[in-house]
């Protein structure tokens, strides 16, 4: 747990089991969401993991799982923090208003990733 603390990206080599463990990925996603791309699949469907993955880095949502990808929270939350995140958003949020004028705030060329 103190490894990912100090680097998230230290998750990449931890056991199955400890990259299964939502507390050290908690730990890990909160230092670097990036890290989020070695949990487990599970984890990358679990909503707190994902969120708390995407407010440090809207770019992981590229490693969320397709169900989290598709929740309108998740996804705002990540272009908030990285407007071209919306390349990874399932194409009914991509089609959204709402979270379209969020990523174009954040930045104007996400307006390409629009469906």
């Amino acid at each position: 747990l103190q490894a990912v603390k100090r680097d998230g990206m230290a998750l990449q080599y931890l056991s199955k089991e400890l990259r299964g463990d939502k507390d050290v990925v908690l730990a890990a996603v909160k230092k670097n969401g990036g890290a989020l791309r070695n949990a487990t699949a599970a984890l990358r469907s679990d909503k707190d993991v994902v969120l708390e993955a995407v407010k440090e880095s809207g770019f992981a949502l590229d490693w969320a799982s397709k169900d989290c990808r598709a929740n309108q929270e998740i996804v705002l939350e990540a272009v908030r923090k990285y407007g071209q995140a919306l390349e990874f958003a399932s194409e009914d949020l991509r089609n959204c208003r709402d979270v379209v004028l969020e990523a174009v705030k954040q930045e104007g060329a996400a307006l390409q990733h629009a469906s």
